[in-house]
């Protein structure tokens, strides 16, 4: 109102103050000069005044007029506007109307869908899921859905009550329909594990043979090629097509918060078929007390046997089972791994209780090479059982087989130290009456050769003690069961009264020990010098030999004089002469009666004797008859004194060590 008031006036004032557009200030002042005068234009201002106060007078009065019809306008305005909020209103509730009408239309075709779909879910639970099992789980899934619709409205929850009770009526039915489902799957289609299908997943070379036995485990072959990449075929158990179905399964189950009933019934079906497929292999149960019973023949069969399974077991079945029980549980990691640690459970208990019973048994040499084959089995399946058993549910089964080897590893320890002390010790009374090689030596080395087999071994055990240097430890037993030996021969060859035959048995086992040293890879750990040094020991006995037992008779071919100048035949008479030659047949022949009953086994040992003895004895015995046999054949019955040619005795030295008994006829 102001504002135009103003402006109002301010034209008023334009109006009456404008002039001519055309006519400058300068030429008014000249046109009143010019024409009027002074009196004029006093006149003429005076009159333009009075015009100028009536034109204020009536601007005065016409904004008066316009500031009243303006304020009549602001109350018609706010009269008009309240009248219309009344209209307003309703016009706004309408459209909430509208609004409220079209949510409720929109929720209640939800509702009927819901019922629709509802309806249908219940059909196919009442079906059940033999015909389609598919078809199944989504009417399952539907039903949650539309328990989930319902409660989570707050406008039905109230209303809706019955329809979420039935729902929830049904889905326990239909999830009960599935744990059956589940478990009539799982026990079809779970089957014991027949030997032969297991023996097809192995490598060629682990198989049986056809004569029967079982591979991997009977004999330990040094020249076995590695298994480090050796194929393994983890067998099928469950076909591939039916492990999709049960892992639909379970996961409903475990949506449903069933996971008691789903570990329960997984862990029983599949452990009793797991035992089942390990007892059909040929696994029992045995304890110390039955082992400790057992024939050593028997006992060795089983422990190879037991190597066969162990294999079997964890690179097959364990590793079958850990693949199968993956995917069907797959996403429940926890209730994943407590079901393959309890059906493995007892199946592991079972294969670690014999190789327990065996550790703890009594120690035996004879046992040590089977601990060996127990402890490398052991060793090759550490990173399968590892792998396998990984999981925090089964790390007691994992220590388990992890302190089996190293108990193992203690035991053969514990066997070698037994052993050592056994061979020096060895009280038995079993004489070689002939001074070949004792049974001793050939069986400690026979143990020596086949300690060599487990090289490889016998490195990993000296590790688990925390050996710095493996071969030199390996190389310093081999020294000291030698040794054992040696004093042990050394005593047993006291036993002989004949002092020749002593030496003749030292002989024979050194140079026993010395031959399959040196043939085997024994010698690469005891070294050249060892060789050399027993290669001079057996030469020594070998002389020894030569002169206990052929020094007497020698000296029946010697003559000495007693001065410093040769001997003359008339020196010596012919009673003297008659007396060496009879002498000298009866020790030799006494000699050849004996020694031909010693035995020297080793063909190139027993001609090197013989050929050391003819060069000492022949050519005393040719001296001896060029220079006194004339003086016997010059007299009476001179065959009764010279008996034998240089021939004869080189022939009967031949028959020497050959080992013959009293029995046999002389050559």
């Amino acid at each position: 109102m102001n504002l135009f008031n103003i402006i109002l006036r301010l034209h008023i004032a334009e109006q009456i103050f404008s002039f001519p557009k055309n006519i400058s200030a300068t030429q008014f002042n000249s046109l009143l000069r010019s024409k009027m005068g002074v009196a004029q234009a006093m006149e003429a201002l005076t009159e333009r005044a009075g015009l100028m106060k009536e034109s204020l007078q009536k601007s005065q009065t016409i904004t008066d007029n316009m500031v009243g019809i303006l304020g009549s306008f602001d109350h018609r305005l706010s009269a008009l506007e309240t009248a219309m909020r009344p209209t307003q209103i309703r016009t706004h509730s309408i459209r909430r109307a509208h609004e409220n009408i079209d949510k409720a239309l929109k929720q209640a075709e939800l509702i009927l869908d819901q019922f629709d779909l509802s309806k249908k879910a219940e059909a196919k639970i009442l079906r059940g899921p033999h015909e389609d099992l598919e078809s199944y789980l989504e009417a399952i899934d539907q039903l949650r859905g539309t328990i989930k619709f319902f409660s989570n409205n707050k406008m039905f929850k109230s209303t809706a009550t019955g329809v979420i009770g039935h729902a929830h009526n049904l889905l326990s039915k239909a999830l009960s329909k599935l744990e059956d489902e589940f478990r009539q799957i799982l026990q079809n289609y779970s089957k014991p594990m027949e030997p032969d299908r297991l023996f097809e997943c192995l490598p060629s070379n682990l198989r049986p043979s056809t004569d029967g036995e079982g591979g991997g485990g009977k004999s330990h072959d040094p020249h076995q090629k590695s298994l480090e990449n050796a194929i393994f075929t983890v067998p099928t158990v469950i076909p591939p097509r039916v492990l999709p179905l049960l892992h639909d399964l379970a996961q409903q189950m475990v949506q449903a918060g069933h996971q008691q009933q789903l570990f329960k019934t997984y862990r029983d079906t599949r452990a009793a078929v797991l035992e089942q497929s390990l007892k059909k292999l040929g696994v029992e149960r045995l304890s110390k007390d039955d082992v400790q019973r057992m024939q050593w023949e028997v006992l060795e069969a089983k422990i190879g046997n037991w190597i066969h399974y162990m294999r079997i077991s964890v690179k097959l079945l364990f590793a079958a089972e850990k693949k199968i029980c993956d995917q069907i549980l797959d996403g429940v990691e926890s209730l994943r791994d407590q079901c393959f640690g309890e059906v493995t459970a007892n199946s592991v208990a079972i294969l670690l209780s014999f190789g327990e019973a065996i550790a703890k048994s009594k120690r035996s040499p004879e046992k040590l090479f089977v601990l060996l084959d127990m402890y490398e089995i052991m060793r090759e399946l550490k990173p399968e059982i590892e792998l396998v058993f990984g999981s925090q549910p089964c790390t007691e089964m994992k220590d388990s087989a992890l302190n089996l080897t190293k108990r193992l590893a203690q035991t053969a320890q514990e066997t070698f130290a037994d052993f050592e002390e056994a061979v020096e010790k060895d009280a038995t009374k079993t004489a070689v009456m002939d001074g070949t090689v004792h049974p001793l030596t050939s069986y400690v080395i026979n143990y020596v050769k086949f300690l060599f087999d487990y090289q490889s071994t016998l490195r990993l055990l000296f590790q688990e003690f925390d050996s710095k240097d493996p071969d030199s430890e390996l190389g310093a037993v081999t020294t000291r069961i030698m040794h054992a030996l040696q004093n042990n021969l050394d005593g047993k060859s006291k036993q002989y009264k004949d002092a020749a035959l002593t030496q003749l048995f030292l002989m024979n086992n050194v140079h026993y020990i010395v031959r399959s040293v040196r043939r085997s890879e024994a010698k690469d750990l005891l070294g050249d010098d060892w060789v050399q040094i027993h290669r001079r020991i057996v030469q020594q006995h070998a002389n020894q030999y030569k002169r206990v037992s052929w020094a007497k008779i020698l000296q029946c071919l010697t003559v000495q004089s007693s001065g410093s100048g040769p001997v003359e035949n008339s020196n010596i008479s012919r009673a003297s002469v008659k007396d060496r030659f009879k002498t000298f047949n009866s020790q030799f022949e006494e000699l050849h009666q004996r020694q031909c009953q010693w035995t020297v086994p080793d063909s190139e040992l027993r001609e090197s004797l013989r050929l050391a003895v003819a060069e000492v004895l022949l050519p005393a015995f040719r001296s001896f008859l060029k220079r006194f046999g004339p003086m016997i054949e010059s007299g009476k019955n001179p065959q009764k004194y010279i008996r034998f040619t240089p021939e004869d005795l080189e022939r009967m030295l031949n028959e020497f060590f050959e080992g013959k008994t009293w029995s046999e006829p002389k050559r």
